[in-house]
């Protein structure tokens, strides 16, 4: 069952569609006010919930990071047919992310650059490049039994209403962060190959997510249409802070940057 508040959503609007996808043991609730953001601009928005996500815990332990990915493919493929039933020949999707639903947008893009229909641009927020160097990684699949999951870090929130009802799971489960080891790698081998429009969004205030991470995604995308926006008095959980208007405001710009110039 999935906990109250964090379900998916879906917002219909016109031809330009926004998937948003939250993070790693968040919810869609980290991306709804962005969503309603979006909508409240004419946009076509779905929230997606990634497997084993916004349920109980113990339902990461069975997760690989394929099933993320996955996810995110169903979400589009959804997407993709409300747009298709507005019989438009201007519709567009952009994927946009925050922290692993970063990761999981650059990959996706990585391998729609082809198709009919692809990814028109990506927003990345808070996104990781890599985790830090941890020798226990290499020994997941023992120390699963020994240490189950492991204890999340000092939360780094600036907006204590935004903390007080915010849904994640305690605690990080050691076999997904293994997994989430797995995508990153995925997605810096995938980097090169993303050459649509992507912009990259980071709090420097940051603590779960080294800001430093950006650069090292911006330096490795193969697209020559980048950027980077830096915002100040923020934590992690940007799309819920209280700069979150003005990544929003980005995002929005951005895709009507996009969709000026395409024809």
């Amino acid at each position: 069952m999935i906990i109250p508040t964090a379900e998916p959503f879906f917002f219909p609007g016109g031809p330009t569609g926004c998937l948003l996808i939250h993070g790693f043991t968040g919810t869609p609730k980290e991306m709804r006010w962005m969503g309603e953001f979006l909508a409240d601009a004419g946009h076509t928005v779905l929230g997606v919930r990634l497997a084993a996500h916004a349920t109980r815990p113990e339902d990461m332990l069975r997760v690989q990071w394929e099933d993320w990915l996955a996810s995110v493919e169903d979400g589009w493929n959804f997407l993709n047919g409300a747009l298709a039933r507005q019989a438009s020949s201007q519709r567009r999707i952009f994927v946009m992310g925050l922290s692993m639903g970063g990761v999981l947008s650059l990959l996706f893009a990585s391998q729609r650059f082809s198709q009919r229909y692809p990814v028109a641009g990506v927003v990345a927020m808070s996104t990781p490049y890599a985790l830090l160097p941890d020798w226990r990684l290499a020994y997941v699949k023992l120390l699963r039994w020994l240490q189950p999951s492991v204890p999340k870090g000092p939360p780094d929130w600036h907006n204590e209403a935004a903390a007080r009802d915010h849904i994640d799971y305690p605690s990080y489960p050691t076999v997904a962060i293994a997994q989430l080891d797995l995508l990153l790698a995925q997605m810096r081998g995938a980097l090169p190959q993303v050459t649509i429009p992507v912009l990259l969004v980071h709090s420097r205030q940051d603590t779960g997510v080294d800001p430093q991470n950006m650069s090292s995604i911006y330096n490795n995308l193969g697209s020559q249409d980048k950027e980077m926006l830096w915002v100040e008095n923020s934590g992690h959980v940007i799309t819920r802070e209280p700069e979150r208007q003005r990544v929003f405001q980005a995002a929005l710009d951005f895709i009507q940057r996009i969709n000026e110039n395409q024809p």
